[in-house]
């Protein structure tokens, strides 16, 4: 099915989640409901333990609801089988974590090209690349780049599939402020260039001014969403 913006890409309906450690359940999303639009740049804003990495796993296919439903495209995709959501893994959502996840024996072209080998519709490893900033840093080992370079190596990833949705779990927490601001403008060059709908994660205030809607989550509950008049550029930013 064709998406265009404006067209509800993602609908999370009464999605709750419980996490039972012995004796004790714990309750990390209550009945959480909201419609996401495809190519729109969403902020989930919150603090450590208010349920935004819940609903980014549970949204991402690594994690399944203890109620409620998530469609993508229409696709109920909290019924599917765990193959088809390794598909859905593989082929619709792209990751990308605090910590870069990079094999450290393989360079940076071959780090990407571990993704664009398995996908359905990649564009080159090579692209994907240039595309973050790294055209010629390609044939550095990890331990040759700085910290950005490796978390824009880890975009460059994501993003290479062509998935219709980026998931970014605190994309900066490990960078520093100059870095951070870097890596958030290849964030928005994704979203703005090709249209992939693109969620971030964190819990500094400051970046969510980059969004079109920040979400903002507290105690497993949304509490709020807002939408921004005008977004700034992350060169804007400053925390």
């Amino acid at each position: 099915m064709a998406v265009h913006a404006n067209d509800v890409l993602l609908r999370v309906s009464e999605v709750s989640k419980i996490y039972t450690m012995g004796e004790v359940k714990v309750e990390a999303l209550k009945q959480v409901s909201a419609d996401f639009f495809a190519g729109e740049l969403v902020v989930l804003l919150g603090a450590s333990g208010s349920g935004k990495s819940t609903l980014l796993n549970i949204v991402g296919g690594l994690d399944v609801p203890t109620d409620g439903k998530i469609l993508f495209n229409g696709r109920e995709i909290t019924a599917a089988t765990e193959e088809e959501l390794t598909v859905y893994r593989r082929e619709s959502i792209g990751f990308v974590f605090q910590f870069y996840n990079l094999i450290s024996s393989l360079t940076a072209l071959e780090n990407v090209q571990m993704v664009t080998e398995i996908a359905k519709n990649p564009m080159s490893a090579e692209e994907a690349l240039r595309l973050v900033g790294l055209a010629d840093r390609m044939h550095h080992f990890p331990a040759q780049l700085s910290g950005g370079e490796q978390q824009r190596v880890a975009i460059a990833r994501a993003v290479a599939k062509r998935p219709e949705l980026l998931l970014c779990d605190e994309p900066t927490g490990a960078l520093d402020y100059k870095t951070g601001k870097l890596v958030l403008e290849v964030i928005r060059k994704v979203n703005g260039e090709l249209g992939t709908t693109t969620f971030v994660i964190t819990h500094n205030v400051s970046i969510a001014a980059m969004a079109d809607r920040v979400v903002h989550m507290r105690s497993g509950e949304i509490t709020e969403i807002e939408r921004n008049e005008r977004k700034v550029t992350p060169s804007e930013l400053s925390w």
